[in-house]
């Protein structure tokens, strides 16, 4: 079987982590990474394990096969339903304009399903690895199996997903067949894209104001390949006039769906690369010691500036720094924002990092929820005290340099009470440091 190309349509850099795209060289199978290694920490593995012992069950349903109870037993909404029509998936034959892939997903899984398939499409992110991917055989012939594929490693581990296993979502000008017309261009989307420049070559339902974007349209002169109907794409409550989606769990491709969609998946490469490059730092760090015969916790600069730097692009990420405000209000047409936001965590005032926004940023507090994620638990020690340090610093004033200055005081305290409250790792440092703002 040949490589499971994409998810979801090829992910952006991070305008602000385009210089980590290519300057992971190390090998998957370094003793610091080991990916090929079989474990078992990822929610599909972990979701194998429970159906082997029997206390899970899977439900073959035509007309979407296991589809259903596999997003019931990963925890994985209906609502959070987006549809790509391109054709940049290694099962490109069977999509179209008339027959999109449905990609749905939650903190850590993405599922993708596509009409007429014999498989399912899984990526679970474990702590430790980042992406892992998966396919099930859409049949009912006993015993559901997820059978692992690290050949998909050669469009997810790439400049575009920041050099480690990771996803990949992307704006691109289709034409009427679903085909990317790549001399127009193509934008890779996270949430400092533009509203503009975003969902080019997926459907979206919703409204937007007078914003305009890529999504819902064709480009119809090959001639003009950057020439798309945007004014005809826009705000649209329904997706009948492009095709028949009577067979898909929804009928609806949520704004707010893409919008998390699209920053999540950074996130995920993002602690992805962070940890690879803490554990691959300090692993050879100790290896030259070793032979110099010097204490193994003696860390020369260039150690420290590898760990650190890359840490920072993870501590501008999370909080939201450079993201593309809202000119105008969106709202989403499904149940998603409220489902997303009953995911949260919630302090004593009933405040969460899942409450979205929509109005002029994605996020009513902006940081990342990503934080709560076991990524960004497991980040090795190095990498996460660093970020916590540098968080904490934000929050409370004492940095108030130019990259953060998106955050305003009532932005910084609201997180930091929040973060006080929920978080499970939270630092003793945290607990005590006055507020500042």
């Amino acid at each position: 079987m040949k490589a499971l190309a994409a998810l979801f349509a090829p992910v952006c850099l991070y305008a602000q982590a385009s210089a980590l795209s290519g300057s992971f060289l190390l090998p998957l199978e370094d003793d610091a990474i080991q990916y090929q290694t079989v474990t078992h920490a990822d929610p599909v593995a972990k979701l194998q394990q429970r159906i082997d012992r029997g206390e899970a069950k899977l439900d073959f349903r035509s007309p979407n096969g296991f589809l259903l109870s596999v997003l019931r037993e990963l925890n994985v909404p209906v609502s959070s339903q987006t549809l790509v029509f391109s054709k940049t998936s290694f099962q490109q034959s069977l999509i179209s304009p008339s027959a999109p892939r449905a990609v749905y997903f939650n903190d850590d899984v993405y599922v993708g399903w596509v009409k007429h398939s014999d498989v399912l499409e899984l990526s679970a992110v474990d702590p430790l690895k980042g992406g892992v991917f998966y396919t099930l055989d859409q049949r009912d012939n006993g015993k559901p199996r997820f059978t692992r594929h690290d050949e998909c490693l050669q469009c997810h581990a790439s400049p575009r997903t920041l050099g480690v296993p990771g996803h990949l979502v992307r704006s691109v000008f289709p034409d009427r067949e679903g085909f990317p017309q790549l001399n127009g261009g193509a934008f890779h989307t996270d949430h400092s894209s533009p509203f503009s420049e975003r969902f080019g070559g997926w459907y979206v339902t919703g409204s937007h104001g007078s914003m305009r974007h890529m999504g819902n349209s064709f480009v119809e002169n090959k001639d003009e390949p950057d020439k798309i109907d945007r004014d005809k794409g826009a705000n649209k409550l329904k997706l009948d006039e492009f095709a028949d989606l009577s067979l898909y769990p929804s009928r609806n491709a949520d704004i707010a769906a893409h919008m998390v969609l699209s920053h999540q998946a950074t996130g995920h490469n993002l602690l992805t690369r962070v940890s690879y490059e803490a554990r691959v730092a300090v692993s050879q760090q100790e290896g030259i010691n070793r032979a110099l015969g010097r204490p193994l916790n003696e860390w020369s600069d260039s150690t420290r500036r590898r760990i650190y730097g890359t840490a920072e692009v993870l501590v501008k990420y999370l909080l939201m720094t450079g993201e593309a405000k809202l000119a105008e209000p969106v709202a989403g047409n499904t149940s998603f924002a409220k489902e997303f936001a009953a995911g949260g965590r919630r302090d004593s005032r009933n405040r969460s990092l899942k409450d979205l926004d929509l109005k002029t940023r994605l996020f009513r507090y902006p940081c990342s929820f990503l934080i709560y994620t076991d990524a960004f638990l497991h980040l090795p020690k190095p990498a996460k005290d660093y970020v916590d340090r540098r968080l904490l610093e934000v929050l409370t004033g004492k940095d108030r340099s130019k990259e953060f200055a998106s955050l305003t005081d009532a932005d910084r305290k609201a997180i930091l009470e929040i973060l006080r409250e929920t978080r499970t790792d939270l630092p003793d440092s945290w607990r005590t440091a006055d507020s500042g703002n």
